[in-house]
């Protein structure tokens, strides 16, 4: 059914070969656009879960909206028990406890307001893989009394490790209690926000610090991100949403979901500009291989062949170009990912950030399907206009253009 089609789109290899052009880089581009996009999704995604939210947070019911005015009344009273519970779930890989505290943090000279957690070490640690030790090295169990403070703070206040500093908070009781900590590390995030407020000390110090044996939160890390809904969904029939409430790293992540629905946006427009070029440059390649190819198509229906059979003619050469050239717009993309992300490309801090990154090029299934479809598709919308203007040309007046 395609022999003459395919034989004919060769005949005048220099056409053929400008029509392909345009369809390859069209298809190339859309892949590595899509893929660079990708990564930074992927990127971002990992570096907020794997800096401060981890995948899934578990809190008393109520905290997300009453939470910042009032926290200690909405502390988890047994911790230990609910994290229990949820031990033999085994796409889960740590289970840690935080409590939350604000204050004020001082060097003896000047004052800080800073927001303060209580973390595990060990477990935090293992979860917190875009969590950067600049300065000083990582608290550990050991430290009863170490702190890491944020690098907002440390330069606010002129700290570095081997200094001490005292924090002054309000008791889950409404006192002032205050201790005094040595400073361990330094550590930076993905924000800057929380880095020019945030300090970090050891669960059990924290809890005897605002008086309590609760926790504010229960963060969960799992094994995969791919798993976060399937494991949210297992929570909520397992826990008492009544008493709980269970908030996936996304619903979280703010900064995050914004940034994905920006480049989205953009990136459907980058989609439909390449279409658009794909489309004019095509249609113009079309149009002049069917002028010139009129007294043939004339021939073909003085010897029999109907309108029908031209137009589809027509159709069936432009959609064995599109396939074509799609095919070989994914090999070019492939190859020009593979030598990119080989290198890398530097990419500087984003928006509320001072911490750079490398980006890559993905090869994402569904972006290379929807170029191939693109790619395809374009060359055959290309091709419908002159397709039915030369199958509707009288025979007569088809023929002529032979002499």
């Amino acid at each position: 059914m395609f022999r003459l089609a395919f034989r004919s789109i060769f005949r005048h290899k220099v056409r053929t070969g400008l029509t392909l052009s345009a369809i390859i880089f069209g298809v190339a581009g859309l892949i590595l656009s899509g893929g660079f996009v990708e990564d930074i999704f992927i990127q971002l995604r990992e570096t907020t879960i794997h800096s401060q939210l981890g995948h899934i947070q578990l809190y008393r019911a109520g905290y997300t909206e009453e939470g910042r005015r009032d926290p200690y009344r909405y502390l988890i009273d047994r911790p230990g028990e609910i994290a229990g519970s949820l031990a033999d779930i085994t796409q889960v890989a740590d289970i840690l406890q935080r409590v939350k505290f604000s204050g004020l943090a001082n060097n003896g000279r000047a004052d800080l307001p800073i927001i303060g957690e209580g973390v595990q070490p060990a477990k935090e640690m293992r979860l917190g893989t875009s969590f950067s030790i600049i300065s000083g090295r990582q608290i550990t169990e050991e430290d009863a009394y170490g702190i890491l403070l944020g690098a907002g703070v440390s330069r606010a206040l002129q700290l570095n490790p081997g200094d001490y500093v005292t924090l002054l908070v309000t008791t889950a009781d409404g006192a002032l209690n205050s201790l005094e900590f040595e400073v361990i590390g330094v550590f930076r995030t993905f924000s800057r926000d929380y880095d020019n407020r945030a300090v970090r000390i050891p669960l059990e110090v924290a809890q005897d610090l605002v008086g309590t044996v609760g926790a504010h939160a229960l963060v969960l890390s799992l094994n995969r991100t791919e798993d976060t809904d399937r494991v949210a969904g297992m929570l909520r029939g397992k826990l008492p949403l009544q008493e709980l409430e269970i908030k996936t790293w996304y619903e979280l992540a703010d900064f995050y979901t914004k940034t994905v629905a920006l480049y989205k946006t953009q990136f459907g427009v980058l989609q439909l500009i390449i279409l658009l070029m794909v489309l004019l440059s095509v249609a113009n390649s079309v149009n002049m291989a069917v002028s010139e190819r009129a007294g043939e198509f004339g021939t073909l229906m003085a010897l029999g062949d109907t309108r029908l059979d031209i137009f589809l003619q027509v159709i069936k050469e432009n959609f064995l170009l599109g396939v074509l050239g799609a095919g070989l717009g994914i090999g070019l993309a492939a190859a020009i990912a593979w030598a990119v992300s080989g290198v890398g490309i530097d990419m500087p801090p984003p928006p509320n950030s001072d911490v750079g990154y490398t980006a890559h090029i993905r090869l994402v299934p569904e972006v290379i399907a929807t170029a191939y479809a693109v790619g395809a598709m374009a060359t055959v919308i290309a091709s419908l206009l002159p397709a039915w203007r030369v199958s509707g040309l009288p025979v007569a007046e088809a023929l002529r253009q032979n002499i």
